[in-house]
């Protein structure tokens, strides 16, 4: 024997040789594919082939329906979106109307406001005026009432300084004698 490089055994052996069961001179592989062909065999009588084309036709009608009505709600779906865009766009120029309206009435409240203070104001000085006015009148008869009590008080003090009973008398008489003439 022949070393082999690098310290190396070659192994030799004996090959064992297997006998492989049979029937009729048919093996296991053999039995096999006689089964499979048996089992295609069977399968093709039974028309399984033209089973599941049939399952598979009616799979794909399935889905063309599904399609169907996938699209006839996208339609729906759009349709709907265009009517909610309208009530929207409707929305929003009623909203922008009202708000116009509303601007309108406050202006014209605030033009109200406005005239109703400026006749506030007047109506208020008119009054003012008025209690001046009364004020004035009212010192006025005052002041003319003081002067005449005034008045009267000088009188009555010039009267009983300078009238005596002598005096009262002549009036007294000549005022008597007036009386008389008037009936």
């Amino acid at each position: 024997m022949a070393e082999q490089p690098h310290g190396m055994k070659a192994e030799t052996g004996t090959v064992e040789l297997h006998h492989e069961p049979a029937a009729f001179g048919i093996t296991a592989p053999g039995f096999v594919a006689i089964a499979m062909l048996i089992v295609l065999g069977i399968i093709l009588y039974k028309r399984v082939p033209a089973m599941i084309g049939k399952m598979l036709d009616a799979k794909i009608e399935s889905i063309r329906q599904q399609l169907d009505q996938a699209t006839a709600l996208r339609v729906e779906a759009e349709a709907e979106l265009a009517a909610a865009k309208a009530r929207n766009a409707s929305s929003a120029a009623d909203a922008a109307a009202i708000v116009e309206h509303a601007e309108a009435e406050a202006k014209a409240l605030l033009k109200k406001a406005e005239a109703d203070a400026k006749e506030l104001t007047q109506r208020r000085a008119k009054m003012a005026e008025d209690k001046i006015s009364a004020a004035e009148r009212t010192a006025i008869a005052e002041v003319r009432a003081r002067a005449a009590d005034a008045a009267t008080a000088a009188a009555a003090a010039i009267i009983a300084e300078k009238h005596g009973a002598e005096a009262d008398k002549a009036l007294v008489d000549t005022t008597i004698a007036g009386l008389g003439r008037l009936n």
